[in-house]
């Protein structure tokens, strides 16, 4: 299975209880991530020449390709944890946006767009050519007031020609004119609190795992890729019990190396539920 990612690789530096760290981020890195436990991964990005060379040779430790588009600039953002789910953002700088001829024609198992930045035009969705066309919507939202990350509301006309669509409950709630029945599977994700899930228009209530959780970042982006590759092999409740598990998984390890095997035995605990029947899974 091929799948192909877009959207900037970021320089992030996150402060968390008076520590900073740096180091390679975006909703791309973590996708990618993911996905390279199941698929061949090609990843296509704009970053600048002060982007570290060993970064994009941690994803190739992974057999992740990497198709890189140079730019003045790369993306690099300040995360701000004030607590488990709660983050502030500051855009340091911001690669360029891709042009529509830069989107690939060749067809792919999965294309994931997860933008950081507004960099990826929404017409791009109809130059795409794959089975699963899957979008996170977090960085069509963003526009940035004085460095500051706010989320604006958007038309989510657009989202209409994805066959997966993830936002979390507050990004969510800044998308007009996109129904659940619009898309054939919309994620709606809320931290380590019970998520949405639609699937054709029926409604799924989903419980993650409680674990201890250290640095929650990355968690919606493995999520959604998870959930991608598992939706293409498993019907649709069973691939999103293992998408949480494999999404636990990481947060515990901070990691991707490790068995699938312990990801899957852990989705026999998430709990999913069929709103509106006395269906329990």
């Amino acid at each position: 299975m091929r799948c192909l990612v877009i959207g900037h690789l970021t320089h992030d530096i996150i402060i968390k209880n008076g520590r900073k760290t740096e180091g390679i981020g975006g909703g791309v890195y973590y996708s990618s991530l993911a996905l390279s436990k199941f698929c061949e991964v090609v990843v296509l990005t704009k970053i600048g020449k002060d982007f570290p060379i060993e970064w994009l040779e941690e994803l190739e430790s992974y057999g992740i390709s990497t198709i890189i588009i140079s730019s003045e600039k790369s993306t690099a953002y300040e995360l701000l944890y004030l607590g488990e789910n709660t983050r502030q953002l500051k855009l340091l700088s911001k690669a360029d946006s891709f042009a529509l001829d830069e989107i690939p024609k060749e067809k792919f198992d999965i294309v994931l767009l997860n933008p950081v930045a507004n960099e990826i035009p929404r017409e791009a969705l109809s130059l795409i050519n794959a089975e699963g066309v899957i979008i996170d919507a977090q960085g069509f939202l963003r526009e940035i007031e004085n460095s500051r990350v706010v989320l604006k509301e958007i038309n989510g006309e657009f989202l209409k020609n994805a066959q997966v669509v993830h936002a979390d409950a507050y990004e969510f709630q800044h998308i007009r004119n996109l129904r659940p029945d619009d898309v054939e599977v919309l994620l709606i994700s809320n931290g380590a609190e019970r998520g949405v899930a639609y699937h054709r228009g029926k409604k799924y209530l989903y419980h993650p795992l409680r674990i201890d959780l250290d640095d929650p970042t990355g968690a919606g982006d493995v999520f959604l890729a998870s959930f991608a590759y598992f939706y293409m092999k498993c019907p649709f409740v069973q691939a999103l019990k293992r998408a949480n598990a494999f999404t636990a998984t990481f947060l515990e390890r901070r990691s991707i190396d490790f068995p699938i095997s312990e990801a899957l035995e852990k989705a026999k605990f998430v709990k999913v539920e069929k709103v509106n029947t006395d269906e329990e899974t």
